[in-house]
């Protein structure tokens, strides 16, 4: 169990190119972490001056830095601290009728047959969260660039490669098409090998979201809470609108104080 006391540090650094006129989005911050102590800063520079976003508060509390930006290098740079577990993440009725529905990315219509076929038989829905998981895991292979940004868990399925994004579409679409409401949680995980913005699934089971890691690469305890939605279309860390960008560079960062928790497939796990 993670401590009640934990210290996780957190944050980025993003270059992006500006090439032709464009409106940016940012979803880098932390969701408010209500019963945790944050401490953050976040800075914008554009060609070296301050930038001023608009904060956008969206579901689960998802914060969005919005700007325009002319030609020129943008800097997003951000670091926050959190000091102890923040309370479980709220339940709401819209959430568990909202997060059964076939997304653009977890199209779970699509695996309704082929989910009963493959877990109809497991009514206790902790050990159907489970076996999804050790499915999605053993089926997939992690490789980097494998897959592209317009892949959904069906093209995952086929391709049989992915990273984490897709690890999490299909889990989420399978979890969805044996009537389970489910959805996608971009987070920042420390001990996650290669480090990045990381994406999990979260699961309603036993009357809590539940988090879900298929790829294992980061101990659930320890992660952060970035956006919340019904797949990558609400959690991407950056978008642009009109215009035209090029990502230069990005350093992610996940360090807790002292061990990594331990983390057991087996084991319902709350993103805290």
């Amino acid at each position: 169990m993670p401590s009640d006391t934990m210290i996780r540090t957190v944050g980025c650094e993003l270059d992006v190119e500006v090439t032709a006129a464009t409106t940016l989005e940012f979803q880098i911050t932390l969701a408010p972490q209500p019963g945790a102590e944050v401490k953050e800063q976040l800075t914008f520079l554009h060609d070296g001056k301050p930038v001023t976003p608009q904060e956008i508060i969206g579901e689960h509390g998802t914060r969005i830095h919005k700007f325009d930006a002319a030609e020129g290098l943008v800097r997003a740079t951000y670091e926050a601290t959190v000091t102890g577990l923040a309370d479980p993440p709220p339940v709401r009725e819209i959430d568990l009728s909202t997060y059964l529905r076939p997304s653009r990315y977890a199209e779970a219509d699509k695996f309704f047959g082929f989910a009963a076929t493959e877990f109809g038989d497991l009514a206790d829905t902790t050990t159907l969260l489970e076996k999804i998981a050790s499915w999605v895991g053993t089926r997939l292979n992690y490789v980097p660039g494998s897959s592209d940004p317009i892949d959904g868990a069906a093209d995952t399925l086929l391709a049989g490669a992915g990273v984490c994004r897709d690890y999490a579409h299909l889990v989420v679409a399978l979890l969805r098409a044996v009537n389970v409401p489910a959805r996608l949680v971009s987070v920042y995980a420390p001990g996650c090998s290669p480090m990045d913005f990381h994406a999990v699934a979260e699961a309603y089971v036993e009357d809590q979201w539940r988090v879900v890691d298929a790829t294992l690469l980061a101990p659930r305890q320890s992660m952060v809470r970035i956006a919340t939605g019904r797949d990558a279309a609400d959690t991407a860390f950056l978008d642009n609108h009109r215009g035209q960008i090029e990502l230069k560079n990005m350093v992610v960062t996940a360090i807790v104080e002292g061990d990594l928790p331990r983390d057991s497939v087996q084991e319902l796990v709350t993103l805290r």
